[in-house]
């Protein structure tokens, strides 16, 4: 089973940016690891979900283990990082990241690749990095993994349910019409599995209403993945995915927070067909439902982690040819 265990873990802290570090953890346990092996050449940036930070997620320990031994994994943390999300937004969080490849690119031998992988909220931090507004300026990417990409706006619904979402959507929208949207919204609007972080008006409003309704408030909308979306509105996104930069998809089959009705299959297909129409490129191999997965892998047999490190490492082997 994957569940968080309590240990130490050996690696470098790179600080990349004023006030934000990275992880690296050591590639290889100190048993397997021999002093003739090249340093890895390449990075895996591990971009965690809302409430997420440093070791937060349970895989990633072994996951950076068995990684090819040209690879290392790197955790990063943004200002949105743990609490942090409640007040921030998928612009700010590619800005960041742009700092952190460019510190990564500038540490590496020539030639290395840099690799994304966005778990949950991360996956949207990941899509707007390739796609979002000043994407053309950010330093590129060798690749991506979406892993439990989820929609934040269909995954509150579940948790809090209609009533106290719409009550939480509406609050929001007023005080951003008052041109109060920094300000932070009562507790008992926006508590839920995610627990009691401060979440501002403008960021509520960016992750639950749909994204129509954000444009006429002149908010930015988050939602990447909802199952409701028109096709017009998914190929806008996935559709800019750059073809220098392959993607692949893993969504987990027993998600909780995607509501029982979604086609996880289905969905995962329309944004393949929406990356590969936009002349964009997807690892069709690997990529696809992780059966039995649940969100962050926790309390899960041992094949379905490792049907899922599989395709990860499968991914990156093949980015190298």
């Amino acid at each position: 089973m994957s569940e968080f265990k309590t240990g130490s873990h050996a690696g470098i802290l790179h600080h990349y940016a004023p006030s934000l570090v990275a992880f690296e953890f050591s590639p290889q346990p100190a048993s397997t690891s021999t002093p003739t092996s090249p340093p890895p050449k390449n990075t895996l940036l591990f971009i965690n979900g809302l409430g997420g930070g440093l070791l937060t997620l349970p895989y990633t320990t072994r996951l950076s283990r068995a990684l090819p031994a040209t690879y290392t994994f790197v955790e990063v943390l943004l200002t949105s990082s743990y609490s942090g999300w409640g007040t921030g937004s998928v612009a700010r969080d590619a800005q960041e990241l742009a700092q952190c490849v460019s510190y990564f690119r500038a540490l590496k031998p020539s030639g290395g690749k840099i690799v994304l992988l966005g778990h949950s909220t991360g996956c949207q931090d990941t899509v707007e990095y390739l796609t979002g507004k000043g994407c053309e300026g950010r330093p590129g990417v060798d690749g991506a993994v979406l892993q439990a990409p989820v929609s934040d706006r269909q995954a509150v619904r579940t948790t809090l349910g209609e009533e106290k979402l719409r009550e939480g959507i509406a609050a929001a929208r007023k005080l951003i019409e008052g041109g109060r949207g920094e300000e932070i919204l009562p507790k008992d609007l926006t508590r839920d599995e995610l627990g009691e972080a401060p979440c501002s008006a403008l960021r509520w409003y960016s992750l639950t209403a749909y994204p129509k309704d954000g444009d006429s408030a002149g908010v930015d909308s988050e939602d990447f993945f909802s199952s409701d979306l028109p096709d017009s509105y998914i190929r806008g996104i996935f559709g800019r995915i750059p073809r220098k930069t392959p993607l692949c998809i893993l969504a987990s089959g027993s998600d909780q927070f995607v509501p029982s009705f979604v086609d996880k299959k289905a969905l995962v297909e329309t944004w393949v067909r929406a990356v590969k129409d936009g002349g964009g490129v997807v690892d069709e191999i690997h990529s696809g439902v992780v059966e039995g997965a649940t969100h962050c892998f926790i309390g899960v047999p041992e094949e379905v982690l490792g049907d899922f490190i599989g395709r990860v490492v499968g991914f990156l082997q093949g980015l190298e040819g």
